[in-house]
């Protein structure tokens, strides 16, 4: 019956957002096509699409942050915090000064790996480290994240390419229409394969003992876990840019709710999850109407302010 309610809570905010935006989307308009044919091509052009890319870019960023939390065995690592999206973003610059005309899904597939290249040395240093703090983990990975962007950031302004990274770095899916985020349903596939191997990444994150000891392949789950980290990162980044604190908030609130088995809770995650970034995007569009602020600028806000509560208040719960 809950998770009804939250299905039920996700389709009235998708509803909502089909229904926003600076164009003419009346009920007549939409019902009766002669009368306006120009509100079923916005329609059908761009508020669906971007209504779509909201919940795919939603669903796979909170699980994304869920399975890096797990791995780590850390509450306070997503993404964002781990210099994951910085290293897509140089992934991303790479290949834009190297080959700028290459498919979109190559540029994607260049990210993943910088991205997975990027995590990787994330998870090499935690264990070359004494982890005496939960929260030096997070610290650790803001700052490798602050290395790797200034490197980006060098590059970008050297070869001009400012304005690009700062699209990259920065969620917004005003830019979202038909035929420009269909990369996001690769997100959404690894998504599914990650509630498929649900069991197996909650035992991998009670450690590599424990989980040697009832004959999973540690070290066969921590890699597939953290090649779909790498590739929802990279497909987002690419897409609508960086969404911050999503996958760090997302999962500590659901934990709360009902507990940590990933079988159970990956639903949830992913419906809080796309109801967060719907509802952010609904807030940026009309706070300043018929203007948008970016939806990254609004989930940093509320996300920010999110982690400093879970930081000061939730410590002992969520360490």
């Amino acid at each position: 019956m809950k998770i009804l309610l939250a299905v039920s809570a996700v389709v009235i905010l998708a509803s909502i957002s089909l229904l926003i935006g600076a164009g003419d989307l009346s009920l007549p308009a939409i019902l009766w096509p002669q009368e306006g044919q120009y509100a079923t091509q916005i329609l059908l052009i761009s508020r669906v699409p971007r209504t779509l890319a909201l919940i795919l870019a939603g669903t796979a960023m909170a699980v994304a942050g869920t399975i890096m939390q797990a791995l780590t065995q850390n509450r306070f690592v997503e993404p964002s915090t781990a210099g994951t999206v910085e290293s897509a973003s140089l992934g991303l610059l790479i290949v834009s000064l190297l080959a700028p005309d290459a498919p979109v899904i190559v540029k994607m597939m260049v990210a993943a790996a910088f991205a997975l290249v990027g995590t990787a040395l994330f998870l090499r240093i935690l264990k070359l480290i004494p982890l005496r703090s939960v929260l030096t983990v997070p610290l650790v990975g803001i700052m490798l994240g602050g290395i790797v962007g200034a490197i980006t950031t060098f590059f970008a302004y050297r070869f001009d390419l400012l304005q690009s990274l700062n699209a990259w770095t920065t969620g917004d899916f005003s830019g979202v229409l038909r035929g420009r985020y269909e990369l996001l349903w690769i997100a959404f596939l690894l998504t599914l394969g990650a509630y498929a191997a649900a069991d197996r990444l909650t035992l991998a994150g009670m450690g590599q003992d424990f989980s040697t000891n009832l004959g999973l392949r540690y070290r066969g789950i921590v890699s597939f876990g953290l090649i779909i980290v790498s590739m929802v990162t990279a497909t987002i980044v690419v897409t609508v840019g960086m969404l911050p604190f999503l996958g760090l908030v997302v999962p500590n609130v659901v934990s709360l709710i009902v507990g940590d088995n990933m079988r159970r809770s990956l639903p949830w995650i992913a419906l809080l999850g796309a109801g967060l970034v719907l509802a952010c995007d609904i807030v940026g569009r009309v706070v300043y109407y018929p203007y948008e602020v970016p939806i990254g600028t609004i989930m940093g806000i509320l996300g920010s302010a999110l982690f400093l509560f879970l930081l000061l208040k939730g410590r002992e719960r969520l360490a």
